[in-house]
Protein backbone atom coordinates (compact mmCIF):
# COMPACT_ATOMS: atom_id res chain seq x y z
CA UNK A 1 0.00 0.00 0.00
CA UNK A 2 1.27 3.60 -0.49
CA UNK A 3 1.94 5.16 2.69
CA UNK A 4 -0.73 7.27 4.37
CA UNK A 5 -0.71 10.35 5.26
CA UNK A 6 -2.15 12.16 7.99
CA UNK A 7 -4.58 14.64 6.81
CA UNK A 8 -6.42 16.50 9.49
CA UNK A 9 -6.48 16.32 13.08
CA UNK A 10 -9.90 17.01 14.54
CA UNK A 11 -10.40 17.68 18.36
CA UNK A 12 -13.25 18.86 20.09
CA UNK A 13 -14.10 18.67 23.84
CA UNK A 14 -17.39 17.56 25.36
CA UNK A 15 -18.51 18.49 29.23
CA UNK A 16 -21.10 15.63 30.52
CA UNK A 17 -23.07 15.92 33.88
CA UNK A 18 -22.64 12.97 35.79
CA UNK A 19 -25.81 10.86 37.03
CA UNK A 20 -25.58 11.79 40.18
CA UNK A 21 -22.97 14.15 42.72
CA UNK A 22 -19.32 12.07 43.15
CA UNK A 23 -16.32 12.61 45.52
CA UNK A 24 -13.57 10.53 45.87
CA UNK A 25 -11.37 11.50 49.48
CA UNK A 26 -9.75 14.55 47.94
CA UNK A 27 -11.91 16.74 45.52
CA UNK A 28 -15.79 16.54 43.96
CA UNK A 29 -17.41 17.02 40.86
CA UNK A 30 -20.38 17.08 38.93
CA UNK A 31 -19.67 16.67 35.24
CA UNK A 32 -16.87 14.76 33.37
CA UNK A 33 -14.80 16.58 29.85
CA UNK A 34 -13.82 14.66 27.55
CA UNK A 35 -11.49 16.20 24.65
CA UNK A 36 -11.93 14.05 21.26
CA UNK A 37 -9.08 13.80 18.89
CA UNK A 38 -9.52 12.40 15.35
CA UNK A 39 -6.78 11.59 12.54
CA UNK A 40 -7.79 11.57 9.07
CA UNK A 41 -6.10 9.52 5.89
CA UNK A 42 -7.79 8.57 3.02
CA UNK A 43 -11.16 8.65 4.07
CA UNK A 44 -9.83 6.61 7.44
CA UNK A 45 -10.80 8.00 10.75
CA UNK A 46 -9.29 7.30 13.95
CA UNK A 47 -10.03 8.49 17.61
CA UNK A 48 -8.65 8.93 20.29
CA UNK A 49 -9.27 10.87 23.78
CA UNK A 50 -8.82 11.90 26.97
CA UNK A 51 -10.61 13.26 30.25
CA UNK A 52 -9.35 16.50 31.49
CA UNK A 53 -9.87 20.37 30.54
CA UNK A 54 -11.03 21.81 28.00
CA UNK A 55 -7.52 23.30 27.38
CA UNK A 56 -5.98 20.32 25.96
CA UNK A 57 -8.21 21.06 22.73
CA UNK A 58 -6.01 24.28 22.33
CA UNK A 59 -2.96 22.22 22.79
CA UNK A 60 -3.73 19.55 20.02
CA UNK A 61 -5.18 22.40 17.93
CA UNK A 62 -2.60 24.60 18.33
CA UNK A 63 0.87 22.70 19.27
CA UNK A 64 0.31 18.93 18.05
CA UNK A 65 -1.76 19.46 15.03
CA UNK A 66 1.26 21.34 13.01
CA UNK A 67 3.79 18.27 14.02
CA UNK A 68 1.03 15.34 13.03
CA UNK A 69 -0.64 16.04 10.23
CA UNK A 70 1.40 15.35 6.84
CA UNK A 71 3.60 12.42 8.61
CA UNK A 72 2.87 8.99 7.79
CA UNK A 73 0.55 7.89 9.58
CA UNK A 74 2.25 4.17 10.15
CA UNK A 75 4.88 5.97 12.08
CA UNK A 76 3.25 5.93 15.47
CA UNK A 77 6.49 6.54 17.11
CA UNK A 78 7.86 9.20 15.42
CA UNK A 79 4.99 11.42 15.80
CA UNK A 80 5.48 10.59 19.93
CA UNK A 81 8.85 11.94 19.35
CA UNK A 82 8.33 14.46 17.64
CA UNK A 83 5.31 15.84 20.14
CA UNK A 84 7.64 15.38 23.05
CA UNK A 85 10.53 17.19 21.76
CA UNK A 86 8.28 20.12 21.06
CA UNK A 87 6.93 20.42 24.46
CA UNK A 88 10.03 20.31 26.20
CA UNK A 89 10.27 23.75 27.46
CA UNK A 90 6.61 23.65 28.53
CA UNK A 91 6.51 20.94 30.59
CA UNK A 92 4.85 17.53 29.41
CA UNK A 93 2.88 17.06 32.69
CA UNK A 94 -0.81 18.36 32.86
CA UNK A 95 -2.87 19.74 30.17
CA UNK A 96 -0.04 19.08 27.79
CA UNK A 97 0.24 15.39 28.65
CA UNK A 98 -3.15 14.91 28.28
CA UNK A 99 -3.34 16.34 25.09
CA UNK A 100 -0.68 14.01 23.72
CA UNK A 101 -1.92 11.39 24.88
CA UNK A 102 -5.25 11.69 22.71
CA UNK A 103 -3.31 12.34 19.93
CA UNK A 104 -1.30 9.10 20.07
CA UNK A 105 -3.90 7.24 21.02
CA UNK A 106 -6.31 8.41 18.10
CA UNK A 107 -2.96 7.70 15.68
CA UNK A 108 -2.60 3.75 16.34
CA UNK A 109 -6.33 3.33 16.23
CA UNK A 110 -5.99 5.01 12.65
CA UNK A 111 -3.13 3.18 11.66
CA UNK A 112 -4.69 -0.02 13.03
CA UNK A 113 -8.21 1.21 10.73
CA UNK A 114 -5.97 1.59 7.57
CA UNK A 115 -4.14 -1.70 7.73
CA UNK A 116 -7.66 -3.42 8.16
CA UNK A 117 -6.64 -5.01 11.92
CA UNK A 118 -8.29 -4.93 14.72
CA UNK A 119 -6.16 -2.79 17.24
CA UNK A 120 -4.67 -5.37 19.93
CA UNK A 121 -3.92 -7.34 16.77
CA UNK A 122 -1.42 -4.91 15.63
CA UNK A 123 -0.07 -4.44 19.03
CA UNK A 124 0.78 -7.81 19.52
CA UNK A 125 -2.32 -9.62 21.13
CA UNK A 126 -1.55 -12.34 24.45
CA UNK A 127 -4.85 -12.37 25.19
CA UNK A 128 -8.67 -12.54 23.69
CA UNK A 129 -10.53 -11.27 27.07
CA UNK A 130 -9.36 -8.29 29.13
CA UNK A 131 -10.12 -8.74 33.22
CA UNK A 132 -12.10 -5.66 34.63
CA UNK A 133 -13.38 -4.75 38.48
CA UNK A 134 -16.05 -2.63 38.87
CA UNK A 135 -14.77 0.65 39.87
CA UNK A 136 -16.98 3.67 41.64
CA UNK A 137 -18.44 3.97 44.99
CA UNK A 138 -18.03 7.57 45.88
CA UNK A 139 -17.88 9.20 49.05
CA UNK A 140 -20.89 11.02 48.68
CA UNK A 141 -22.99 7.75 47.54
CA UNK A 142 -25.62 6.84 49.86
CA UNK A 143 -25.76 3.58 51.46
CA UNK A 144 -28.31 2.67 48.85
CA UNK A 145 -26.67 3.98 46.21
CA UNK A 146 -23.63 1.85 46.86
CA UNK A 147 -25.38 -1.30 47.56
CA UNK A 148 -27.26 -0.89 43.80
CA UNK A 149 -23.82 0.00 42.61
CA UNK A 150 -22.09 -2.88 43.97
CA UNK A 151 -24.77 -5.66 43.88
CA UNK A 152 -25.31 -4.77 40.08
CA UNK A 153 -21.32 -5.13 39.49
CA UNK A 154 -21.19 -8.50 41.25
CA UNK A 155 -24.60 -10.50 41.34
CA UNK A 156 -26.34 -9.39 37.90
CA UNK A 157 -23.02 -8.90 35.54
CA UNK A 158 -20.85 -11.16 37.65
CA UNK A 159 -17.59 -9.19 37.78
CA UNK A 160 -15.75 -10.86 40.87
CA UNK A 161 -13.95 -7.70 41.95
CA UNK A 162 -15.56 -3.77 42.72
CA UNK A 163 -13.65 -0.76 44.41
CA UNK A 164 -14.94 1.96 46.53
CA UNK A 165 -13.95 5.06 47.43
CA UNK A 166 -12.61 6.04 50.73
CA UNK A 167 -10.88 9.12 52.48
CA UNK A 168 -13.71 11.35 52.47
CA UNK A 169 -12.30 15.10 53.41
CA UNK A 170 -9.06 14.23 53.59
CA UNK A 171 -9.36 11.89 55.88
CA UNK A 172 -10.68 13.35 58.42
CA UNK A 173 -13.73 10.66 58.59
CA UNK A 174 -12.07 7.14 58.91
CA UNK A 175 -14.93 5.36 60.99
CA UNK A 176 -17.46 6.39 57.76
CA UNK A 177 -14.39 5.36 55.36
CA UNK A 178 -14.25 2.32 57.68
CA UNK A 179 -18.25 1.36 57.84
CA UNK A 180 -18.48 1.84 54.13
CA UNK A 181 -15.53 -1.07 53.45
CA UNK A 182 -18.15 -3.05 55.80
CA UNK A 183 -21.21 -2.31 54.01
CA UNK A 184 -19.51 -2.96 50.48
CA UNK A 185 -18.52 -6.54 51.96
CA UNK A 186 -22.07 -7.15 53.19
CA UNK A 187 -23.53 -5.97 49.41
CA UNK A 188 -20.42 -8.42 47.60
CA UNK A 189 -20.43 -11.13 50.17
CA UNK A 190 -17.93 -13.18 50.73
CA UNK A 191 -16.27 -14.60 47.62
CA UNK A 192 -15.80 -10.95 45.60
CA UNK A 193 -12.15 -8.97 45.82
CA UNK A 194 -13.05 -5.70 47.95
CA UNK A 195 -10.88 -2.76 46.67
CA UNK A 196 -10.55 0.84 48.19
CA UNK A 197 -9.06 3.90 47.21
CA UNK A 198 -8.23 6.82 48.98
CA UNK A 199 -6.68 9.00 46.44
CA UNK A 200 -3.79 9.93 48.60
CA UNK A 201 -6.22 11.44 51.25
CA UNK A 202 -4.56 9.64 54.52
CA UNK A 203 -0.94 10.24 55.58
CA UNK A 204 0.90 7.06 56.05
CA UNK A 205 -0.19 6.54 60.12
CA UNK A 206 -4.07 6.88 58.89
CA UNK A 207 -3.87 4.52 56.12
CA UNK A 208 -1.91 2.02 58.27
CA UNK A 209 -4.38 2.16 61.14
CA UNK A 210 -7.38 1.61 58.41
CA UNK A 211 -5.82 -1.17 56.63
CA UNK A 212 -5.52 -2.74 60.29
CA UNK A 213 -8.59 -1.78 61.14
CA UNK A 214 -10.30 -3.34 58.15
CA UNK A 215 -8.47 -6.88 58.53
CA UNK A 216 -11.59 -8.70 59.01
CA UNK A 217 -13.12 -7.31 55.46
CA UNK A 218 -10.30 -9.23 53.35
CA UNK A 219 -9.44 -5.82 51.42
CA UNK A 220 -7.09 -6.82 48.88
CA UNK A 221 -5.87 -3.68 47.15
CA UNK A 222 -4.95 -0.69 48.39
CA UNK A 223 -4.57 2.50 45.53
CA UNK A 224 -2.54 5.51 46.82
CA UNK A 225 -3.02 5.46 50.68
CA UNK A 226 -1.13 8.24 50.72
CA UNK A 227 -0.41 10.68 47.71
CA UNK A 228 1.47 9.18 44.52
CA UNK A 229 4.31 11.76 44.96
CA UNK A 230 5.51 10.49 48.59
CA UNK A 231 7.42 7.06 47.41
CA UNK A 232 8.79 6.23 50.68
CA UNK A 233 5.27 6.50 52.14
CA UNK A 234 3.42 4.42 49.19
CA UNK A 235 6.53 1.79 50.61
CA UNK A 236 5.70 2.15 54.56
CA UNK A 237 1.94 1.40 53.79
CA UNK A 238 3.16 -1.61 51.50
CA UNK A 239 5.18 -3.55 54.03
CA UNK A 240 2.83 -2.73 56.92
CA UNK A 241 -0.22 -4.08 55.32
CA UNK A 242 -1.67 -7.41 53.64
CA UNK A 243 -3.78 -5.45 50.80
CA UNK A 244 -1.72 -4.83 47.60
CA UNK A 245 -0.70 -1.17 47.47
CA UNK A 246 -1.61 0.60 44.24
CA UNK A 247 -0.46 4.04 42.78
CA UNK A 248 0.60 5.48 39.34
CA UNK A 249 -2.08 7.00 37.42
CA UNK A 250 -0.55 10.32 37.86
CA UNK A 251 2.84 8.98 35.76
CA UNK A 252 3.47 11.53 32.83
CA UNK A 253 6.83 9.75 31.77
CA UNK A 254 8.50 6.77 31.59
CA UNK A 255 11.41 8.47 34.36
CA UNK A 256 8.49 9.19 36.92
CA UNK A 257 7.06 5.12 36.43
CA UNK A 258 10.73 3.81 36.35
CA UNK A 259 11.42 5.72 39.91
CA UNK A 260 7.90 4.18 41.51
CA UNK A 261 9.36 0.69 40.90
CA UNK A 262 12.88 1.66 41.80
CA UNK A 263 11.40 2.64 44.81
CA UNK A 264 9.26 -0.31 45.63
CA UNK A 265 6.69 1.35 46.64
CA UNK A 266 3.77 -0.47 44.75
CA UNK A 267 2.86 -4.09 44.35
CA UNK A 268 0.77 -2.96 40.86
CA UNK A 269 1.68 -0.29 38.91
CA UNK A 270 -1.44 1.57 37.36
CA UNK A 271 -0.78 3.00 33.78
CA UNK A 272 -3.04 5.55 32.19
CA UNK A 273 -3.10 6.00 28.50
CA UNK A 274 -5.26 9.30 28.36
CA UNK A 275 -2.22 10.41 30.65
CA UNK A 276 0.96 9.20 30.36
CA UNK A 277 1.56 9.73 26.22
CA UNK A 278 -1.01 7.13 25.04
CA UNK A 279 -0.56 3.47 23.86
CA UNK A 280 3.08 4.64 22.80
CA UNK A 281 3.99 5.30 26.14
CA UNK A 282 1.57 2.93 28.23
CA UNK A 283 3.57 0.12 26.46
CA UNK A 284 7.26 1.59 27.61
CA UNK A 285 5.92 1.70 31.30
CA UNK A 286 4.25 -1.65 31.00
CA UNK A 287 7.88 -3.23 30.04
CA UNK A 288 10.04 -1.23 32.76
CA UNK A 289 7.32 -2.76 35.14
CA UNK A 290 7.87 -6.03 33.95
CA UNK A 291 11.52 -5.68 34.52
CA UNK A 292 10.71 -5.21 38.44
CA UNK A 293 8.43 -8.48 38.32
CA UNK A 294 5.37 -5.89 38.52
CA UNK A 295 1.72 -6.01 36.88
CA UNK A 296 0.12 -3.40 35.44
CA UNK A 297 -3.75 -2.41 35.84
CA UNK A 298 -4.83 0.35 32.85
CA UNK A 299 -6.24 3.37 35.46
CA UNK A 300 -9.97 4.59 34.33
CA UNK A 301 -11.15 5.13 30.56
CA UNK A 302 -11.54 1.25 30.04
CA UNK A 303 -12.48 0.98 26.06
CA UNK A 304 -9.66 3.77 25.58
CA UNK A 305 -7.28 0.98 27.14
CA UNK A 306 -9.19 -2.56 26.23
CA UNK A 307 -6.87 -3.35 23.04
CA UNK A 308 -3.57 -2.37 25.09
CA UNK A 309 -4.38 -4.21 27.74
CA UNK A 310 -5.01 -7.46 25.95
CA UNK A 311 -1.59 -7.00 24.14
CA UNK A 312 0.69 -6.71 27.73
CA UNK A 313 1.85 -10.01 29.14
CA UNK A 314 1.87 -8.12 32.87
CA UNK A 315 -1.63 -7.05 33.01
CA UNK A 316 -3.51 -8.01 36.18
CA UNK A 317 -6.69 -6.22 35.10
CA UNK A 318 -8.66 -2.66 33.47
CA UNK A 319 -10.65 -0.16 36.02
CA UNK A 320 -14.29 -0.35 34.37
CA UNK A 321 -14.92 3.34 35.97
CA UNK A 322 -17.94 4.08 36.44
CA UNK A 323 -17.93 7.95 35.32
CA UNK A 324 -16.03 6.88 32.09
CA UNK A 325 -17.96 4.10 30.80
CA UNK A 326 -21.29 5.97 31.33
CA UNK A 327 -19.76 8.62 28.51
CA UNK A 328 -17.86 5.55 26.23
CA UNK A 329 -20.91 3.30 26.10
CA UNK A 330 -23.61 6.25 25.61
CA UNK A 331 -21.23 7.59 22.81
CA UNK A 332 -19.92 5.05 21.02
CA UNK A 333 -21.37 2.00 19.05
CA UNK A 334 -19.37 -1.16 19.51
CA UNK A 335 -18.69 -0.63 23.14
CA UNK A 336 -17.66 -3.38 25.22
CA UNK A 337 -19.52 -5.82 27.67
CA UNK A 338 -18.39 -6.61 31.29
CA UNK A 339 -20.75 -9.17 31.67
CA UNK A 340 -18.51 -12.00 33.93
CA UNK A 341 -15.76 -9.77 34.86
CA UNK A 342 -14.25 -9.48 31.52
CA UNK A 343 -14.77 -8.03 28.16
CA UNK A 344 -13.98 -9.90 24.83
CA UNK A 345 -12.41 -8.20 22.11
CA UNK A 346 -14.05 -7.87 18.66
CA UNK A 347 -11.35 -9.93 15.69
CA UNK A 348 -13.74 -8.92 12.97
CA UNK A 349 -13.71 -4.98 13.37
CA UNK A 350 -10.48 -2.90 12.71
CA UNK A 351 -9.17 -0.43 15.14
CA UNK A 352 -10.66 -0.28 18.70
CA UNK A 353 -13.99 -1.29 16.89
CA UNK A 354 -15.84 1.92 18.32
CA UNK A 355 -17.78 4.56 15.69
CA UNK A 356 -18.62 7.70 17.35
CA UNK A 357 -22.28 8.68 17.98
CA UNK A 358 -21.51 11.95 16.68
CA UNK A 359 -25.10 13.70 16.96
CA UNK A 360 -25.91 12.38 20.34
CA UNK A 361 -22.70 13.76 21.72
CA UNK A 362 -22.84 17.05 20.05
CA UNK A 363 -25.50 18.65 22.72
CA UNK A 364 -22.20 18.54 25.10
CA UNK A 365 -19.71 20.43 23.16
CA UNK A 366 -18.08 23.13 24.47
CA UNK A 367 -14.89 23.38 22.70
Amino acid sequence: MADPRVERLEVRAYTIPTDAPEADGTIAWDSTTMVLVRAHSGGVVGTGWTYGAVECADVVRDTLAPLVVGCSALETGRCFQSMVAAVRNSGRQGAIGYAISAVDTALWDLQARLLGVPLHRLLGAVRDTVPVYGSGGFTTYSDRQLAEQLGRWVHDQGIPRVKIKIGQSWGTDVPRDLERTRRAREVIGPDAELYVDANGAYTRKQAIRLAHAAADLDVRWFEEPVSSDDLDGLREVRNAIDADVAAGEYGFDLVCFHRMCQALAVDCLQIDASRCGGITEWRRAAAVAAAYGLDVSAHCSPHLHAHVAAATLNLRHLEWFHDHVRIETRFFDGALDPQGGTLRLDDSAPGTGLTLRADDIAQFRVS
